[in-house]
């Protein structure tokens, strides 16, 4: 169903009179501050990304909404502060998105969206109470890969990238080769500050030919679930137990099996096989802590 501004306007209207009882009459709610709904509001954030890249639309609605109740919430803490409300967000936001957009809302002219992204970093430097450098904007508590990726956009906006994408690749068989120097010396803050940099020419890579490596890797990830699963539930079918194997030295079984000249290499390790009707621990009670030791119920 699709509805206008005004029933938007009071639909939000109510959840925020909804909120307000709730914060008085509702012990959790009215406990409730910054820094105590913090992990929810990332734990929230990552759900929303989960039934986005479900592409489920009512999973979605869902999420969206419980990422709007802790909009809502931080907006409610900061009147209660006197410090700002709901409103004060909208405008501050509305206002940013109109000085961000001097091509819509003024006599800037574009070319088209890589314009765009050019002026995008320039003004945010001239707002303001804005960033004093264009590498300021990325925030420090992003999980690394985006962080990378999120660098060299920005970067590359103001210049500072390849001529030609395909000169990536000679820096990336170079980190490559200094991956390897560095695990021959076995120094291991050496081989760390390696693998860095060839993840992060890795990350270059991928953005110069416009594919987004946290959705890259979060595909690989699911493919590789997806895999092993099958793995489990093909021998669970069949009544053999599996498990995987940790810490083995992958590189290690690549050459006891010979996969390096069949173009293979060894990604995990599971141990299959059947018990013995007489195993004693499989009947033993598992080590476990007390429930109440592991998780809180609210």
């Amino acid at each position: 169903m699709r509805h206008d501004t005004k029933q938007r306007a009071e639909a939000l209207g109510r959840v925020i009179d909804t909120l307000d009882i709730l914060r008085v009459k509702c012990p959790w709610d009215a406990k409730q501050t910054n820094e105590s709904l913090r992990p929810n509001t990332i734990e929230e954030v990552y759900e929303l990304a989960q039934a986005l890249e479900n592409d489920n639309a009512d999973e979605i609605k869902k999420e969206l909404g419980d990422v709007l109740l802790h909009i809502l919430f931080y907006a409610k803490i900061g009147d209660e502060k006197d410090s700002f409300d709901i409103a004060d967000v909208a405008d501050a936001l509305n206002a940013k998105l109109i000085f961000r957009h001097p091509h819509v809302f003024g006599e800037t002219k574009v070319g088209g969206a890589h314009d765009v992204e050019l002026n995008w970093e320039q003004i945010k430097l001239k707002e303001k109470g804005g960033n004093k450098t264009v590498l300021a904007g990325v925030p420090a508590a992003l999980p690394a890969l985006i962080k990378a990726f999120r660098i060299q956009e920005k970067a590359a906006n103001v210049g500072f990238d390849w001529e030609n994408r395909e000169e990536v690749w000679g820096k990336f068989d170079e980190e490559t080769g200094e991956v390897r120097e560095a695990i021959a010396s076995g120094d291991r803050d050496r081989i760390e500050d390696e693998f860095g940099d060839l993840l992060f020419a890795a990350v270059n890579a991928a953005r110069l030919y416009g594919v987004n490596p946290e959705n890259a890797l979060e595909r690989t990830n699911r493919k590789f679930i997806r895999r092993f699963g099958h793995i489990e539930q093909a021998a669970a079918e069949r009544g053999i137990d599996s498990t995987c194997l940790e810490g083995l030295d992958m590189a290690k079984m690549d050459e006891c099996l010979g996969l390096a000249e069949k173009g293979l290499r060894t990604v995990c390790a599971v141990s299959l096989g059947y018990r013995l009707p007489e195993d004693s621990n499989a009947a033993r009670p598992k080590s476990r802590l007390p429930m109440d030791e592991v998780v809180t119920v609210f």
